[in-house]
């Protein structure tokens, strides 16, 4: 049941700092799992820059035919040249590198990738075009799907050489969520069966929200290292899948597959799923405040034990009250409202941070397991936050509260994410690249995605993180390929050694027709160097970008359909 905020003892807001857990016997009640609170100095930083909730927003920036890679008979010599000329150290060490994200459905159910000869050709477009690599989720669901530890990589395998053969890298994403809404939808994947028949009988292992309501996107972290699954935490169960993906994919490691991005929640970010990931694209046009996931017993159960800690039991049987409904204005809730909001009593205080602070422990501890298991193999980690940012203009930030952001406008709550990220060597991964407040808020005045975009941003510099930047819809015209350029910007300027590549998302059929494909051939040049760039495509005596998309054999445009 949920809670009232009650304004009683004074409480101290900083025991969240640092999280350290105490693990007990797996067999005891979730009630014996504590987490004792310390607070440690964290390593001196390089860099110091100074930090603000709110940041300045942007002034704005000023969309037939289907084209083809497949050039005929010369394709050998041009995969031939793409590998040798655009896989080459000096080219790949300037400039920001574009990857783009495959389509959710390259690997079909059995195991085999699907329409491989437009798989092919497109990599040898993406190539010609600078591209430097291609970003391929690995669905848990797929790989691991009857029985626990049967693996089938197959699918996954026969992508990965042909990214090789057509001289590409790989991003691999160690997709632990479920994709699309269900079985109706036709790039449906959900966790493996095996997951889904214990959740069946245990539903407390999926998130609920306070009418009791399941989310079966992620397995709730509240379980993370109790033996749920047939004798296997869930952290257990994502080790042994990224270990055997080690194994097995060994030969290609630092080669071709030079990045790893590790899911830690729905759709792959670190987050709660406070609103459904199917509805998120859409969710800041709605202003949705999302609803707090702390309802399942392991998350009960949690809460429980840090409210008993403090003395404070009342505070231990669920969720704030007053938090309002989805679609509600915050400030006419009692919980996130502007002026004596509870968000700022000493319960509102109290749960935040335990509700974010189990969102820090859960990645954490994924990022631990992810470093030992990649150690040595020369690949980048990764771990992606999500753009929640149509809130991002009030006091208190709801929509990044229920997400289990701790972020309001007197506290950051991405530094302690962005520390964390960096104690494991990882790179954090962001998305809304393109997206600007001026149009923003003509739908929504309070949101400000630039604002929340600068923050992380800041965040990384502070930390001295690498950073991947992603884009939220798949826009392809010049406004907003500018943006990204400009925020990228913003980020490498004045740094040393800036680490910067941008995810593309994703790979469709509109990406190949004509005049999307020229700005988007623009776009990576401008990432890149220009004059390293075309000296490189001109160095193949005939090989050309122009004259081998205009040779349209085939409609790739057409074959995405």
């Amino acid at each position: 049941m949920a809670i009232a905020s009650p304004s009683t003892p004074s409480f101290s807001a900083s025991f969240c700092c640092t999280w350290t857990e105490s693990i007990r016997s797996p067999t005891r009640s979730p009630s014996f799992i504590s987490f004792t609170r310390r607070l440690q100095p964290h390593p001196p930083l390089t860099r110091r820059l100074a930090i603000s909730s709110r940041l300045n927003s942007s002034k704005p920036s000023g969309a037939g035919g289907f084209i083809s890679p497949d050039n005929g008979g010369g394709s050998e010599h041009i995969q031939y040249e793409l590998y040798h000329k655009f896989s080459s150290p000096q080219r790949r060490r300037l400039g920001s590198p574009v990857f783009v994200t495959l389509p959710v459905d390259s690997v079909s159910t059995g195991g085999q990738v699907r329409r491989r000869k437009v798989m092919a050709q497109s990599f040898k477009a993406l190539s010609a075009a600078g591209v430097e690599g291609v970003v391929v989720e690995v669905w848990w669901g797929l790989v691991e799907r009857d029985e626990p530890r049967v693996y089938n990589w197959q699918g996954y395998l026969d992508l990965v050489a042909l990214a090789k053969r057509c001289g590409l890298k790989v991003r691999a994403v160690m997709a632990f969520h479920q994709c699309a809404t269900g079985p109706d939808d036709p790039h449906w994947i959900p966790l493996p069966l095996w997951v889904l028949q214990e959740i069946d009988k245990d539903p407390d292992l999926a998130y609920s929200d306070r009418f009791g309501r399941r989310n079966m996107e992620y397995i709730s972290l509240g379980c993370d290292i109790l033996p749920v699954l047939r004798g296997r935490s869930p952290i257990q169960a994502y080790t042994d899948f990224m270990r055997n993906f080690r194994d097995t994919f060994r030969p290609f490691l630092g080669v071709v597959i030079t990045g790893i991005q590790v899911g830690m929640g729905p759709a792959g970010e670190l987050r709660y799923p406070s609103c459904p990931t199917q509805k998120l694209t859409w969710a800041w046009r709605t202003r949705e405040l999302g609803e707090f996931q702390c309802y399942d017993k392991y998350m009960l159960a949690s809460l429980n034990a840090c409210a008993r800690e403090i003395g404070m039991r009342e505070w231990g049987d669920g969720g704030p009250i007053g938090a309002g409904n989805l679609m509600q204005n915050p400030e006419h809730t009692e919980f996130f409202r502007s002026k004596d909001g509870s968000w700022t009593r000493p319960y509102g205080k109290f749960f935040l941070e335990w509700y974010s602070g189990m969102l820090l422990l859960h990645g954490d501890r994924i990022c631990r397991e992810a470093e030992t298991v990649f150690r040595g193999t020369e690949v980048n980690t990764s771990a992606k936050v999500a753009g929640i940012h149509w809130h991002y203009g009030t006091e208190s930030h709801p929509s990044e509260l229920t997400a289990g952001y701790y972020n309001t406008s007197t506290r950051d709550g991405y530094l302690p994410i962005a520390r964390m990220f960096g104690r494991y060597g990882f790179t954090m991964c962001c998305t809304c690249f393109e997206m600007q407040d001026e149009l923003e808020r003509q739908m929504n005045p309070v949101g400000s995605p630039e604002g929340f975009l600068r923050q992380l941003l800041l965040a990384a510099r502070v930390c001295d993180i690498p950073l991947e930047g992603e884009n939220c819809a798949t826009s392809l015209d010049d406004d907003s390929f500018q943006q990204v350029l400009k925020m990228s910007k913003f980020y490498s300027n004045g740094l040393e050694k800036p680490s910067f590549s941008f995810n593309f998302m994703r790979m469709d059929k509109n990406m190949f027709e004509y005049q999307n494909w020229v700005r988007f051939t623009r776009f990576v040049r401008q990432m890149s160097d220009a004059n390293i760039f075309r000296a490189n495509l001109s160095s193949g005596g005939d090989i050309n970008l122009s004259s081998m998309l205009d040779a349209t054999k085939v409609g790739l445009a057409l074959a995405y359909s």
